[in-house]
């Protein structure tokens, strides 16, 4: 098991995670993503979804209300991730399997190819620590974006090809599902590479408790939070120099700056 090492601070290092709703960046990447930034690594979150269909809805009395809080806390939690770059896109929460796939895949290849991340963060095919079918249709239209973003023959409107040299998923060490047990018995993602979080642990926190709306969520986990976050883990998926699993040090290990 390897842990993390980053090289010096160098502003040419660039990460990008791609995510469903707000509050993926910080619950399911925040470590990742804080400990990017601390060593000078340019860091983005595209969120595809503005969460209006969650169930735990703070004080919203309707889906624009609640789409609004989201982004809201979105934004406050980006800030305390001090990320570069942060967006949410406006498809629908909890229907993402029923987007046309291909101009999905596109607008990701858009973003890619303009923020040029040299490694893409996303979540496993198993859909992550609640097996949510949006985070599924996240990973899959991520993966196909990062292997297309670099072919000039696909996506030729969506700007200048940029071909990342690393893509991994992350692995949850628990699952909970809402008001079902159906995880239980559920496949998921292994993990390549951990991240031991350290004094992150307590910022990556702060930053989920920006999402005010969602502390039904923290309540609701929060014996398995004490328990597993002391760390976030990874899949590496795809990388442009094969090597054993085993042998990948760190999220840049082996990344060329471009």
């Amino acid at each position: 098991m390897q842990f993390v090492r980053y090289t010096e601070k160098n502003m040419s290092y660039r990460l990008m995670c791609l995510t469903a709703h707000p509050d993926d960046e910080s619950g399911a990447f925040g470590g990742a993503l804080l400990m990017a930034h601390d060593k000078g690594v340019e860091t983005s979150v595209i969120c595809l979804t503005e969460g209006a269909a969650g169930s735990f809805r703070g004080n919203a009395t309707s889906d624009e209300e609640l789409a609004q809080l989201r982004r809201d806390e979105f934004a406050a939690a980006a800030r305390l991730l001090s990320l570069t770059h942060a967006e949410v896109l406006d498809y629908p929460d909890g229907k993402l399997d029923q987007q046309n796939f291909y101009e999905l895949t596109g607008v990701l290849v858009e973003k890619i190819r303009k923020y040029r991340p040299q490694v893409v963060l996303t979540f496993g095919g198993d859909g992550g620590v609640n097996l949510h079918r949006d985070h599924t249709i996240a990973s899959l239209a991520a993966t196909a974006a990062f292997h297309w973003a670099g072919r000039a023959q696909l996506f030729a409107d969506a700007g200048t090809p940029h071909a990342p040299q690393k893509l991994y998923y992350a692995s949850t060490p628990w699952v909970s599902v809402y008001n079902s047990n159906e995880g239980a018995d559920a496949a998921v993602t292994p993990y390549s590479l951990i991240l031991e979080l350290g004094k992150w642990k307590q910022q990556k926190i702060e930053a989920f408790q920006q999402h005010t709306t969602q502390h039904g969520v923290l309540e609701r986990v929060r014996d398995f939070i004490d328990k597993h976050m002391n760390d976030e883990r990874y899949l590496l998926a795809a990388t442009r120099h094969p090597r054993p699993l085993a042998e990948d040090e760190a999220l840049f290990a082996g990344v060329i700056e471009d």
